[in-house]
């Protein structure tokens, strides 16, 4: 009997057209397998109600087509039910398809539904929001709500708010409570990781596992501007744990008192939240299609991973030159920008 199916497209998500994806779904979609159905997104909220509705007609698997947004809206539809999610990354960082290892071709990853792998894996939530990848507050939030106002996607809008915000950022003091009892930090961001990385490969919490019922918590302590190259370059190759600035713990349960009210984000969306923020992991609690040979993939770099390699590595020369010569900050920060502009 052939399992249903259902695509939901967010025609406006990422950087890119999905004028082409329906096509592509009918051309290499195991139609053996499979009955399946598309449906378009029309306004913001409707992948979730759309999920919902497949839900409750028990539909076998339904198909986030978009970003990170995307992601959540369907999966939050879908948790504690026999509905699996499945994922065509199209956004601009597809955080958690990248780390299920999802090819970000649209024909591979369509390969990778037609194999039918469904694991039982955890997620979170944040004051009554559900997270698949990560959630936070401090740095990250703000940035992420810059990232909304932007209008423009992608990595490079990204890492030019980084770069034109970190200067001003003041950290905050927060006080933790779990299981082990409180303590008091101050902090440039508190993330809480269910999946290793934000997107684009930036991996907040290397080690993170979908599957081990604890969260990974990384708190990272003020520093200077001039060390942010350094972390943002430890991101990208997989060692941020090995930063002096990085305090990490795992746990099921967190609870974070700061001073005021403030942003959180939830996989990258932000919302103003009261001061007291609670995270919970929920252990196997959504079905998720993933890549059967994620274990054996090897990750050759792209174009554009190449590039932001190389940008990373010249501003690490910049660092060690504003280190040697005492050169302005802010100066560097606008030859970054320039540079940024050209990849």
């Amino acid at each position: 009997m052939r399992k249903t199916i259902t695509f939901i497209i967010n025609p406006i998500s990422g950087t890119s057209k999905k004028t082409a994806v329906p096509l592509l779904i009918d051309k290499y979609l195991d139609k053996e397998k499979f009955e399946y159905k598309i449906r378009m997104t029309e306004y913001a909220g409707h992948a979730e109600v759309i999920s919902k509705e497949e839900r409750e007609l028990h539909t076998d698997i339904v198909v986030a087509v978009g970003g990170d947004g995307t992601v959540n809206e369907v999966a939050r539809a879908l948790v504690n039910s026999e509905t699996a999610l499945a994922i065509l990354p199209c956004g601009s960082g597809n955080g958690l398809a990248r780390h299920l290892m999802l090819p970000i071709d649209i024909k591979k990853s369509i390969e990778i539904i037609n194999q039918c792998e469904i694991h039982d894996l955890d997620y979170g939530i944040i004051n009554n929001h559900a997270f698949f990848c990560t959630c936070g507050m401090g740095f990250d939030a703000f940035i992420s709500m810059k990232f909304a106002e932007a209008g423009k996607r992608g990595p490079v809008t990204y890492v030019e708010n980084v770069l034109r915000e970190g200067l001003t950022y003041k950290p905050e003091t927060y006080e933790i409570e779990d299981e082990n009892g409180k303590k008091k930090y101050k902090a440039f961001l508190i993330s809480c990781a269910n999946a290793s990385q934000y997107g684009n490969n930036a991996y907040i919490a290397p080690h993170a596992s979908m599957s081990d019922g604890l969260l990974d918590v990384i708190i990272m302590e003020p520093f200077d501007m001039i060390e942010a190259p350094q972390v943002a370059i430890e991101m990208m190759n997989k060692t941020l744990d090995k930063n002096m600035k990085i305090k990490t713990f795992r746990t099921k349960h967190i609870h974070i008192h700061r001073k005021t009210p403030g942003y959180i984000h939830f996989d990258g969306d932000p919302i103003m939240e009261e001061a007291d923020v609670d995270i919970q992991l929920i252990s196997k609690g959504i079905k998720i299609l993933v890549n059967p040979d994620a274990d054996k993939s090897k990750r050759h770099p792209n174009a554009v991973q190449t590039a932001f390699s190389e940008f990373f590595n010249d501003i690490n020369v910049m660092r060690e030159d504003i280190t040697r010569q005492g050169r302005n900050i802010q100066a560097i920060n606008k030859k970054l920008l320039r540079k940024l502009n050209n990849l």
